[in-house]
């Protein structure tokens, strides 16, 4: 039995290797940590248990059958981040540089059929430079499945991609379609072609970072939701944000002990210029009304006239979506459109309530908006809204114009409450556009232009730039003092907790996507 022992330790010696120390201290010198170091630290201190420690390649072509290597190339099992189950992959560069084979991806699919079927999140470490070209079609038929898992998955299970290195070809579009992608500035890259072939085929110079680095994908794109310096940071980043997650969509999000005491917030009376095209924070607010530091913001470079992010409420998980005055006035555009969808829809899947702050404009005019769709785009907003069925709350704080109005989380798509700061305007759209509008022929027969202009934007002022007659309506359920909102809120949420709402029967809808 000694012998029989002895066998094991030394192939799991082998195995904890990866491809040698030679290569794990490559990997080291680029700043990088290897795919066991990286799980080490993600999950709690000695709870991960590895599956599939010794599996190997089957391929036999090129030479491959005297490369073997115990893993053939990813680390996969199941452990805990603080207390809570999560199953993890992390794909090891030093055996082929990470490359998906048929082995390898059965490994993956092994355990993201095991997250399902046990209802806890998903985390993938990428780093990988694509599919092994001496499989061929094999290593694509294992691109294919675990893709389908990924859809299979979504909405079921929170699913996590940290970019840890290279992820080109195929092996972009699984984190694509998960719920986020984290990435490490200055080591990570994604994208579905190179530099060599860009230049091929379209003579464009471009370098890996400048073509799909971190900050390529966060400020541009989009396609990256966080950018970190160095990948202690991101790990530590996912252990925060599975807090403001629950383990799938059957259950809500973990409720930290809350304390009642002074809900006050007297700074919010004071944060909202007095002059409607004055810019402000809107952070400003989403910190005061919140419990202090909770706020975990996403996708924060892209399309920074909308933010986005989860938060706590007393406690409570929930998900804040606020136009930002900062940026382009908080109008709403393409990418602002998209991104708040893609969130509330996240959202929403898991059961989080949603925050919405309301100081809109109304929609980015111009010829690059209209003939890149902001029809459609805009729609994906109103769409993942009116889906939406957990509990949904909008502040009011300034603007609320034109068809946005609409479209940030009106009652008339469903939300639960609606509340208004004093200094709200709930309107058609501005009152000087209003006025040369509806009193165009009054003031071009005046004799002072100006001045007929100025009492007709008065005029228009009184009767809409404030929140009164949508109250009358009961478009709004109640004006409040900005000192009272966290109060109100907390308040709110608690009455909702129970809220059941059941969309019509149907196989699924169709997103203007």
């Amino acid at each position: 039995m000694k012998s029989k022992v002895k066998i094991l330790e030394e192939k799991i010696s082998e195995a904890m290797l990866g491809g040698g120390v030679k290569r794990i201290e490559s990997q080291h010198k680029k700043g990088k940590l290897t795919a066991r170091e990286r799980i080490h630290f993600l999950l709690d201190e000695g709870s991960f248990e590895e599956i599939g420690m010794l599996v190997t390649h089957r391929s036999t072509d090129f030479g491959m059958e005297k490369e073997i290597y115990l893993g053939d190339g990813v680390v996969t099992g199941f452990g805990r981040v603080n207390g809570r189950l999560v199953y993890v992959f992390a794909q090891d560069f030093t055996v082929f540089g990470g490359s998906l084979s048929e082995t390898h991806a059965q490994k993956i699919v092994r355990v993201m059929d095991l997250a399902m079927q046990n209802g806890a999140p998903i985390i993938g470490l990428n780093d990988s430079g694509g599919a092994r070209i001496q499989e061929g079609v094999v290593s694509l038929g294992g691109y294919a499945d675990i893709f389908y898992r990924n859809v299979m998955a979504s909405g079921v299970i929170p699913q996590l991609s940290a970019i840890m290195g290279p992820c080109a070809g195929g092996a972009v579009y699984s984190p694509a379609m998960t719920d986020f992608i984290m990435m490490v500035e200055g080591s990570s890259y994604m994208f579905v072609t190179g530099p060599n072939v860009v230049k091929t085929v379209t003579h464009e110079e471009v370098t890996s970072e400048e073509l799909g680095g971190a900050m390529t994908h966060a400020t541009k794109s989009g396609v990256t939701h966080f950018t970190h310096v160095n990948e202690m940071e991101c790990i530590l980043h996912i252990r925060k944000m599975l807090s403001y997650m629950p383990q799938n969509c059957e259950e809500e999000a973990p409720m930290l002990s809350y304390e009642a005491s002074n809900e006050k917030r007297p700074k919010l009376n004071n944060i909202v210029p007095d002059h409607p095209n004055q810019p402000y924070d809107i952070r400003d607010v989403i910190n005061e009304v919140i419990d202090t530091e909770s706020f975990l913001e996403v996708h924060k470079d892209f399309a920074e006239n909308i933010v986005v992010g989860f938060a706590r409420l007393a406690g409570r998980s929930i998900g804040v979506v606020a136009n930002q005055p900062v940026h382009l006035a908080g109008v709403l555009d393409i990418n602002s459109s998209t991104k708040a969808a893609r969130f509330v829809r996240f959202c929403d899947c898991f059961n989080i309530p949603l925050l919405v702050f309301e100081d809109v404009p109304g929609f980015l005019p111009g010829t690059d908006q209209e003939w890149n769709a902001i029809i459609t785009n805009g729609a994906k907003l109103l769409y993942a809204f009116s889906e939406a069925t957990v509990p949904r709350i909008t502040v009011i704080t300034r603007k609320a114009y034109g068809g946005a109005y609409d479209v940030m989380n009106s009652k008339h798509i469903g939300a639960d409450m609606n509340y208004a700061w004093p200094g709200a305007e709930i309107a058609v759209m501005g009152a000087k556009g209003a006025a040369e509008i509806i009193f165009k022929k009054e003031i071009s027969e005046a004799s002072d232009k100006e001045k007929a202009l100025k009492e007709k934007e008065d005029e228009y002022n009184t009767l809409f730039a404030n929140p009164y007659k949508a109250a009358e309506r009961g478009y709004i359920d109640e004006v409040i003092l900005p000192e009272d909102t966290r109060r109100k809120l907390i308040s709110s949420f608690k009455m909702l907790e129970n809220k059941a709402t059941k969309l019509p029967r149907k196989k699924h809808g169709n997103i203007p996507l």
